[in-house]
């Protein structure tokens, strides 16, 4: 593996950990913020946001760049990519949703559409790094 794939490998395992991890991280802490009560979970939120988008952002550059070259070497695999590119842009999407809700109920449903288009990209992931 030359320098430049390990650090575009680096970068972008380094963006789903936060992504990925910070999501699930969230999920478990918010009963325990609920507990403490006031604006401690809209407080964790914002304070994750401020991580998580730009990490999501490294995950779009790294993500076009691991295409990139995967088209150039004449990689198999497109459909998994698709299917990932999807999942992706699913997860962004209904994470957007999710801090613009108006409602409780539109929160927890774009939460956890979120969350599974988050999972599916990485499991989707980890079957195109095993090719």
């Amino acid at each position: 593996m030359s320098t430049p794939e390990t650090i575009r490998l680096f970068l972008h395992v380094l963006a789903a950990t936060v992504w990925v991890g910070g999501q699930l991280t969230l999920l478990a802490l918010l009963p325990v913020l609920r507990e403490v009560g006031g604006e401690a979970p809209k407080k964790a939120a914002r304070a994750f946001r401020r991580v998580a988008w730009p990490a999501f952002a490294v995950l779009l550059v790294t993500g076009a760049w691991n295409v990139a070259e995967l088209s150039a070497e004449g990689e198999e695999g497109g459909g998994v990519l698709v299917a990932k590119l999807v999942a992706v842009v699913v997860s962004g999407a209904a994470a957007y949703a999710h801090e613009k809700a108006a409602s409780k109920a539109w929160t927890g449903i774009w939460g956890a559409v979120g969350l599974v288009a988050t999972l599916v990209a990485l499991l989707l992931g980890v079957v195109l790094g095993g090719r």
